[in-house]
């Protein structure tokens, strides 16, 4: 994985999260510039800083690095409003009204 790939996969992250720059910073504690260069692929956090990243994005270090595409389903549904979760969970009780049931 690129050093750009890392920058763009924790931007969309960031994103998801309704966070800004400067409010990611503050929670990682450290400057906007440095969230800035992270997201622009201009340098890698330390050790440290990535493992604060994965916690404050609730994601894998797998994840982030590119090593897994699956998102834990907590991110996946982070942001939505009320009406669309209530939407979510109203298909989800259909989904299992109307489940057939396998043959075993």
């Amino acid at each position: 994985m690129g050093i750009e790939y890392f920058g763009d996969k924790l931007k969309t992250l960031r994103k998801s999260k309704k966070l800004t720059q400067a409010e990611l910073a503050d929670r990682l504690e450290i400057s906007k510039s440095s969230v800035t260069s992270y997201e622009q692929g201009r340098i890698y956090p330390s050790l440290e800083i990535f493992s604060k990243i994965c916690e404050v994005l609730s994601v894998s270090s797998d994840y982030l690095l590119g090593i897994s595409d699956e998102l834990p389903i907590k991110l996946s549904i982070a942001g939505l409003s009320d009406e669309e979760m209530r939407l979510l969970l109203q298909f989800l009780n259909l989904m299992e009204q109307n489940r057939i049931p396998r043959n075993e």
